[in-house]
């Protein structure tokens, strides 16, 4: 069986619009697929690797990603091509590289100043977009507010897409309809803007308060409107659907069942969602009850991506899906002195991400590799294993060729990017650093592994040769000041 021709029809709408490098050249007629195979893309926010217990973590229940993982490879040493949020979905989407950040500008109506953080580029073809020129029917759901800011654009391509409202600081509900006392219940960091401080729970209270059962928390939304999206696939085209949960990314609340899983006894103000930065006004209790509070959110989280995984096996849908899993970035609980995520703590906590192909057949399953994986990775994988050929040049590699024994090109070390800094790593040595070289940090991984004992001082010779060979190399020359 042949798949090929649709969305010629949608293409053929843009013939005669001569505007060229406002809009791409869309794929015509892409080659066909190799297989019939369906797709499903899973992306999770925020969730740290070490925080998944096929991972290694004995404390947090995900059942349900660990026994996905059981069917899967697993990447052991993954990494987001460049951070944060936006950034890393801009490479997934497309197979190319984000970083290093060139014509970065702000857009308005976009809040967020941090380089790389804009619309997927016009003379950029979508995944979604390849798909659906090569017969997939395409559909998209999430609750990345992020995503659905006016001028993003990332559902180009999507037959179908659903952006399910309220999170954080979402425009949805007036602001004035916050319940009275619900701030007073949470910690708040007075004297700021933007996450953890009072207009932020306000808005996403208003957001929050129809809530009545665990169904109405975010990734129950998710998983349940992505399974809904399953029931709805024709049985006579494959499709290809992409899951973004915005789990679990801040604010931690899940309901109390999960945080009783991880804490009791906190009587004070929750840390729902503390401001990016230094600890210092966090409380040691305040911590503790803070990753408690995350940990509730992740097992929420795998809980209800476990039903969706259970739609597909009631409608077995697995001998001919091909489902990939990874996040986009983790989050820090205080390891370093500091709370969230800031360019400049690239620590594992903040950069070492889950990442699972699980190959229809089973070929690959439970099997690891250490290759420095990455999201730029995602596209050409999922074409790869099709068989489709990308319509533009892709830089990210073909994952899926190691689910049948083969070898990818190799990659001795790893760079990637967020805002103003860099982070460089090999098998020795593990570099952080402003997009100049400045303020070096530098780690023996060998003998420090969780990046706490900066040698920088001690070797300032290979924080040095890191910057130039590995940095500059992959960047192509110096980095974009702004």
């Amino acid at each position: 069986m042949k798949v090929s021709g649709a969305g010629v029809a949608g293409a053929s709408l843009l013939a005669g619009c001569e505007r060229p490098g406002i809009l791409p050249d869309l794929p015509v007629n892409t080659p066909s697929a190799d297989r019939v195979t369906n797709v499903v893309l899973i992306i999770m926010d925020s969730l740290r690797k070490d925080h998944v217990g096929v991972y290694g973590n004995q404390q947090i229940e995900t059942p349900n990603l660990d026994a996905l993982a059981k069917d899967s490879l697993r990447f052991t040493q993954a990494y987001p091509e460049s951070a944060p949020t936006i950034c890393a979905r801009r490479a997934i989407h497309t197979g190319l590289r984000t970083w290093p950040f060139e014509d970065w500008r702000r857009y308005k109506g976009i809040d967020v100043g941090l380089q790389g953080w804009q619309p997927i580029p016009n003379d950029q073809t979508t995944l979604a977009e390849t798909m659906r020129s090569a017969g997939y029917a395409t559909m998209f759901v999430t609750d990345n507010l992020q995503q659905y800011d006016a001028s993003m654009n990332f559902q180009r391509g999507f037959d179908a897409f659903d952006f399910i409202r309220g999170q954080t600081t979402d425009s949805y509900r007036p602001i004035y309809t916050c319940p009275p006392g619900t701030v007073e219940q949470v910690l708040v960091k007075e004297g700021v803007k933007g996450t953890g401080s009072r207009l932020y729970f306000q808005r996403y209270f208003a957001n929050t308060a129809h809530r009545k059962s665990e169904e109405d928390w975010f990734a129950p939304q998710v998983f349940t409107r992505a399974s809904e999206f399953l029931e709805s696939a024709r049985s006579d085209k494959p499709f290809f659907l992409t899951v973004d949960c915005y789990d679990p990314h801040a604010p931690w609340d899940p309901p109390e069942e999960y945080v009783a899983m991880y804490d009791d006894g906190y009587d004070g103000p929750e840390p729902f969602s503390p401001v990016d930065g230094a600890t210092d006004y966090l409380s040691r209790r305040q911590i503790q009850r803070m990753r408690s509070l995350y940990s509730g959110e992740v097992t929420m989280m795998d809980r209800w991506l476990g039903r969706f995984l259970d739609k597909m096996e009631e409608m077995n849908l697995f001998d001919n899906t091909l489902l990939i899993a990874i996040s986009d970035h983790g989050i820090a609980h205080g390891e370093h002195g500091v709370v969230g995520k800031l360019p400049s703590t690239l620590w594992p906590e903040v950069t070492d991400i889950p990442l699972l192909i699980r190959h229809p057949e089973g070929k690959g399953a439970g099997t690891t590799s250490d290759y420095y994986a990455s999201t730029h990775d995602v596209a050409p994988t999922i074409l790869g294993f099709l068989g489709i050929e990308p319509p533009q040049p892709l830089d990210g590699q073909d994952l899926s060729v190691m689910l049948e024994g083969g070898e990818t090109e190799a990659r001795p070390h790893f760079t990637l990017g967020y805002h103003d800094h860099v982070f460089t790593r090999d098998e020795e040595y593990a570099m952080i650093s402003r997009n100049d070289g400045t303020e070096a940090k530098l780690y023996d991984l060998r003998e420090d592994p969780g990046m706490h004992k900066d040698v920088a001082g001690k070797r300032p010779d290979v924080a040095r040769r890191m910057f130039d060979d590995y940095v500059i190399e992959d960047a192509g020359g110096p980095l974009p000041r702004y």
